[in-house]
Parts: structure tokens; sequence; C-alpha cells
């Protein structure tokens, strides 16, 4: 991993502009999520700590470009405005992971140091990559442990990449970084808290300090995977287990960005093809939703679908109308139910507490149980078509059976309506203009696009500034 990060291969055309599209996709996410809790509270922590000595401090989203901080705590708090809203890009195989989180914590590092929008681009590059290839190879949750602890080490070597560090010192810092993001799945089940939009900010928060030290000549522990008492031994398979992690060879393109894929709909990615299934059935069988109509529904998918958001999970709370929206979001039956009724998806309107609890939805959220079917669970683990759907069984009260698949969502980029470069910045426009306004919209997306022949005063402006009003007042305060 750390000769990977240290190939100063060159970045293709391809990849530059995925890129590029997924900057956009982070801000965008980023800025509709700024306002609130976690976020905020990320911001009033990072805000507390001013530049580091050793350059000239990173930029905190929703703040002016002039207000800085140290870079590992702008990769904190911009991680965890990136992932509040669960909106952004996924990649999903042996784990689950949303690459875009690498993103926060390399661009810190790039402003914080002068680099450029070359310099970051090849970071991001890196960081994709091997987050991907980790994630194609090992699965954490089989073991309960969070997906972060792929984060961490990518992280790490894409911060190298771009500081332009030599293998052996990106090597200890990934044995750092996975040492210290290994942590349990909880984050993940039962009442999902805010903590599953703090986790990768953390990661971020850890990678850069890892860097740090590895810099300044520390160690790691080492072997980290394969030691005797390392992770593979006593957190993953055992110590007689093997993994093959598909990295690139010697020279070889880091090309693992154009596999992963964005949302088009602010819910966890295995419901994002549901959401479209149910626009489209409901439109055809406006009946289905109706409690009064229906008997039940029954989601045929895979493993992987079935035991994170779906019935599978055993966690009451998915059906609770007073759960949290970490709780929702992660909840098929709940997010079946409301886009059945409502024909879309919001990232506000379709989690308010009273689209929770009306009494029709909560009668048709507790009428929809999901099985896992092994055809699915084979198409999900397909290396070369990856299916991320299933078959839907709708049984009416008056006796007839109405039947659905789908494989992929509409944004996927094998479905029905892919996203390219016009579909990114429209997503920006539509997510942030409410947040931040016009014209700080188009003075972003000017810069981003522009973001491989960025100098480094130009990349230092690669952020963005909330409107007058859009970020609350202070919370609770803390000991910072």
């Amino acid at each position: 991993m750390a000769q990977v990060a240290a190939d100063e291969v060159a970045v293709t055309a391809d990849v530059e502009e995925m890129i590029v599209n997924r900057v956009i996709d982070n801000a965008a996410v980023a800025a509709a999520a700024i306002g609130r809790s976690a976020p905020s509270t990320a911001r009033a922590q990072a805000t507390a700590h001013g530049p580091s000595s050793g350059g000239i401090g990173a930029t905190v989203m929703g703040l002016p470009a002039t207000q800085r901080t140290s870079p590992e705590w702008a990769a904190w708090a911009n991680g965890a405005a990136v992932r509040e809203l669960d909106f952004h890009d996924t990649y999903l195989a042996a784990e689950y992971s949303h690459p875009g989180d690498n993103i926060p914590p390399v661009l810190a590092v790039a402003q914080h140091c002068g680099r450029d929008g070359a310099d970051l681009v090849r970071g991001l590059a890196t960081g994709y990559e091997l987050q991907i290839d980790l994630v194609k190879a090992i699965s954490l949750h089989k073991h309960k442990i969070d997906h972060v602890a792929h984060l961490g080490p990518s992280a790490a070597a894409g911060i190298g990449t771009l500081l332009g560090l030599p293998a052996d010192t990106i090597y200890q810092a990934i044995g750092q970084a996975l040492h210290t993001t290994t942590a349990t799945r909880q984050s993940r089940k039962g009442e999902i808290s805010s903590w599953k939009a703090f986790a990768p900010g953390f990661a971020g928060k850890v990678a850069v300090e890892a860097v740090d030290r590895a810099m300044r000549g520390e160690g790691s522990p080492s072997p980290i995977y394969e030691g005797e008492d390392g992770v593979i031994a006593w957190l993953l398979d055992g110590p007689d287990a093997r993994y093959e992690v598909p990295l690139p060879e010697p020279g070889e393109a880091k090309q693992a960005i154009l596999d992963s894929y964005t949302k088009e709909h602010s819910a966890e990615y295995q419901a994002q093809a549901w959401i479209d299934l149910a626009r489209s059935l409901r439109a055809d069988h406006p009946q289905v939703a109706d409690p009064q109509a229906v008997e039940s529904i029954v989601v045929h998918t895979s493993h992987h679908t079935h035991y994170v958001i779906g019935s599978g999970a055993g966690d009451p709370q998915k059906y609770d109308p007073q759960a949290s929206r970490e709780t929702l979001d992660h909840s098929l039956p709940y997010i079946l139910a409301v886009a059945l009724q409502d024909g879309r998806w919001h990232h506000v309107d379709s989690y308010a507490r009273e689209r929770a609890t009306r009494p029709d939805t909560v009668a048709l959220w507790r009428s929809i149980s999901t099985v896992e079917s092994d055809d699915w669970t084979q198409r999900y683990l397909r290396a070369d078509t990856p299916s991320y759907g299933g078959r839907v069984v709708v049984q009416l009260r008056v006796g007839e059976t109405i039947e659905r698949e789908i494989a992929l969502a509409d944004a996927h980029p094998g479905g029905a309506r892919p996203f390219a470069r016009p579909q990114y910045v429209q997503k920006f426009r539509t997510l942030a203009e409410p947040v931040l306004g016009e014209a700080e919209v188009e003075r972003f997306l000017d810069i981003a696009q522009r973001l491989p022949e960025l100098t480094a005063t130009e990349l230092a402006q690669l952020t963005f500034v909330a409107a007058p009003g859009q970020l609350p007042e202070k919370g609770l305060p803390g000991m910072f």
C-alpha cells in the first residue's frame, strides 16, 4: 500500500474528471448539512484550534476562507459535514465505504502545506484507490468492525502521496492510522446516533496526525495487518487467514475511483434503487401507497441489504416512528413506505418527525419486511457487474399480487440515468444555493471545476461561506 502511494504514476484524464465531480459532490452535501447539530459541534471544536506552526492552516466549510484552523481539526469538521446527511459517494463490495471521506483530510493538509490542485488530485487518486481496494477484499462488518478502519489507512496514504513522502514514511503512517481507527460497528446498530457523522471525520483527523508523527520519524505497530497480534489474527479471519487485495502494479494508474458511484437520494446506498423503484411502482399502481389496500410488502434482496438496512438487522428501532434520522436512513422499510406514498425523496422533508409519525405511513411501514435472496446476494457480490437491488412482492387485500425488480439505482453508472458532470453540478446548485446564495455557488463551482490547474493560492479558496443566518448560534459549551 505504501509503495502504491509513493508511485508517481500520472493521474489519467477520466480519473481527474471524476475527482472534480466528487469534490463538487462532497461540497453539495456538506452545504446542505452545515447548520445541523453534528457539523456545528465539529465546527465549534475545530475553530477553537488555530493553525499549527508548520503551515498556513486549513479552511472550515461554512466559514470565510480567511478563518483557518489546524489541518487535523479541519479534517474533523469538514468530514462530519460531508457525512452528516449520508448523501455522498459510495462503494460496496466485501465491505461498505464512502470513499469521498478521503477528501476532507487530504484537502486540509494540501491547504495547510501550500500544495496545488495537481498535488491534491494525486493524493485523492491514492486515497480512493486504497480504500476501494481494501473494500473489495476485506470484510470488516463480518467481524463487527466499523468501516472507517479502511478509511484511516487510505487517507494517510493519500496524504503521503500529496506530500511526496517516501514509502517507508507512508508505511508507518498507514500502520498508525489503521491501529487507531479500528472500532466496533455499534455506531451503525440499534438507535444510531450522531457519531455516524463524526466517525469519518475522526478517521481523517487520526490520519493527519499519523502522517505528522511518521514524518518526525516515529513508527507504528508492525506488521499491523499480518502480525502475530495484528488486525488479521485477532480482529479479522484469524492467524491463518489470507486476503488478496487488488492493488495496482508499479507504474499502473490508480483507477479505482471509477468503480464508485454517488447518491441521488439522501439515504443509505442500498436504499437508492428502492426509492427509484417506488417512484415508478407508485405511478403505475397508486394503490400500493394505501395501507388499507396493502396486505404485505416483501422485499427479496441481498444478504447485505437485508441485514444492514432491512428487517434482518433485528433492530426494532428500524420500525420506530420516534427513531433518529440516522436510524431512519438505515431503515429500508421506512424509506420504501415514504417513497411509495410521496413518489420522491427529500433530505429534510422525508425525515421530518411529522412525516415519520403519520399514521398511514406507520401502518404501511409496518407491513414491509425484507428477506434474504441467494440470487440477489450473488448478484451483489459479482465483481464485474454488481447489483444493489432486488425484487419486491406487494400482496393487495383484494388478492392481487404485484411484483417488480430493480438491479441498480437510476444514478448508478450502469443505471437508467447515470450521473455525469451536469448532474453533479445540478446537485450542488439544488442543495447549496438555499444555504450559500447564488453568487457563492457560482464562485465555488468555478474554482472546483478548475481543480487540476489551481495554484496553491487558489486551492486555499476551495471552500464555501454560508449566507448570513444559515449557521446556528453557539451551542452547548465544551472544554475548548
